[in-house]
């Protein structure tokens, strides 16, 4: 990486704007689930799931390419791909959930899901998890609980703990723990009618992605929904970083807690780098919030953000992705018990599918200091990953769909190694 290039980001992109680990990455191409820098050396990409479906992918290449070769403008025109692809994204989703909004963004789309939600129950109660992200606006800044922001958490959201198994559960049974968590969630719903806010919205990742991927405990989030929905509110759900068949068992991450949403949120694998992302709600919801509210977007959901995300659709369903994911994510969970079983430093294996982690400790405490190191180490190594969780010690693994059990072979010797050298 030249030096020269890092100073040039810090004069013209600002001092303190995000880069991974402590030696970054000069990035020049990729293809499916390998990198390579300018000096010509080859990452395994095992972080990224923006490129879902692998990166530079021949097909959503070749589709972005063609229709914009073609047209490209603003929504207010009819136009067949973006109809098309609106069809066949709520065809993956249960009833009511049929109708899109595109827009450009997780951000934009939590936020318009948020503003929705609002709208629909002449509320503004918010309850979010107390390690979450949602999105980058005033708005979700705000009720952001996994980093520093500078907006003040607002006096009308409410942030609960989600239960985490591994820790949380001694002496308790799965319903008992269940019990603990809800009662957060009706204590905070109580709260906001208190104080005249009312409830609007329950916003969650159902897979708790950025809380660590805990374990999940049966029916929390089904309870937790229906409290809300009890009190008048709506749940959306972020499927962000769970949807799109990464979990390898479901199509959405909502799926496997038994929950259809209000509202859904979707955004960085949508389109495979392309910047497209959307809401989905029921067709009576949406129709009443644009006949209120006029909503336009003047790149969501433009023509070529659609060939891209029909691509991804295309891939998925061809190259049976979902299912990749389901069999090699569960070689790597059956593999990473193994490393647990071997490395004093490892505790508890996380996630589902190719979404998947490991807790790291020092004498039983969580170590977070080692997990940075580990995580730059594996830099060195030429794997790419990061690490999350409330004490920044869960090793994150979260890979192109098209990662195969070769690749996550050399993943998992080149973790054995590093864990040998910690």
């Amino acid at each position: 990486m030249s030096h020269d290039l890092l100073q040039r980001r810090f004069d013209a992109l600002g001092r303190n704007a995000p880069l991974f680990y402590d030696r970054p990455v000069h990035l020049v191409r990729g293809e499916g689930v390998w990198v390579e820098d300018s000096d010509g050396r080859r990452y395994l990409d095992a972080y990224n799931n923006v490129p879902h479906v692998g990166h530079c992918h021949p097909r959503v290449v070749e589709a972005v390419a063609r229709q914009a070769a073609t047209l490209n403008l603003h929504t207010r025109y009819l136009h067949e791909t973006v109809v098309e692809y609106a069809e066949r994204l709520t065809a993956t989703l249960a009833e009511p959930l049929d109708t899109a909004i595109l827009t450009c963004s997780g951000s934009e789309a939590n936020e318009l899901a948020l503003r929705m939600a609002r709208f629909a129950t002449g509320r503004s109660g918010l309850i979010v998890s107390d390690f979450s992200y949602h999105g980058n606006t005033a708005t979700l800044a705000s009720v952001t609980t996994c980093f520093p922001v500078v907006e003040a958490f607002p006096a009308h959201a409410r942030a609960v703990r989600v239960p985490d198994p591994r820790h949380d559960g001694a002496g308790l049974t799965e319903a008992e723990l269940a019990d603990r968590y809800v009662a957060e969630v009706v204590a905070a719903v109580r709260s906001l009618e208190q104080e005249g806010h009312g409830v609007a919205v329950i916003l969650l990742d159902s897979f708790f992605a950025n809380e660590g991927l805990p374990d999940p405990v049966p029916g929390y989030v089904a309870r937790a929904v229906e409290t809300v929905r009890a009190a008048g509110g709506l749940f959306v759900c972020d499927e962000v970083q769970a949807g799109f068949g990464r979990t390898g068992d479901a199509m959405w991450g909502h799926e496997l807690v038994g929950v259809v949403p209000d509202i859904v949120t979707m955004g960085k694998p949508m389109g495979n780098g392309h910047p497209v992302a959307g809401v989905v709600a029921g067709n009576d919801l949406v129709s009443d919030f644009q006949a209120a509210s006029t909503y336009f977007n003047t790149f969501g959901g433009n023509p070529v953000s659609a060939a891209a995300a029909m691509a991804v659709l295309d891939v998925l369903e061809e190259e049976q992705l979902q299912r990749n994911a389901q069999v090699v994510g569960g070689y790597v969970r059956g593999h990473l018990e193994k490393l647990a079983a071997r490395h004093e430093v490892v505790g508890a294996v996380r996630g589902r599918g190719l979404f998947f982690g490991i807790e790291i400790q020092d004498d039983g405490r969580p170590a977070p200091d080692l997990t940075k190191r580990l995580v730059n180490d594996m830099r060195e190594r030429g794997v790419l990953l990061s690490r999350i969780g409330r004490h920044d010690n869960v090793l994150k693994m979260r890979p192109p769909l098209s990662f195969s059990q070769a690749d996550a072979d050399f993943l998992l010797g080149t973790l054995d190694d590093a864990l040998t050298g910690l």
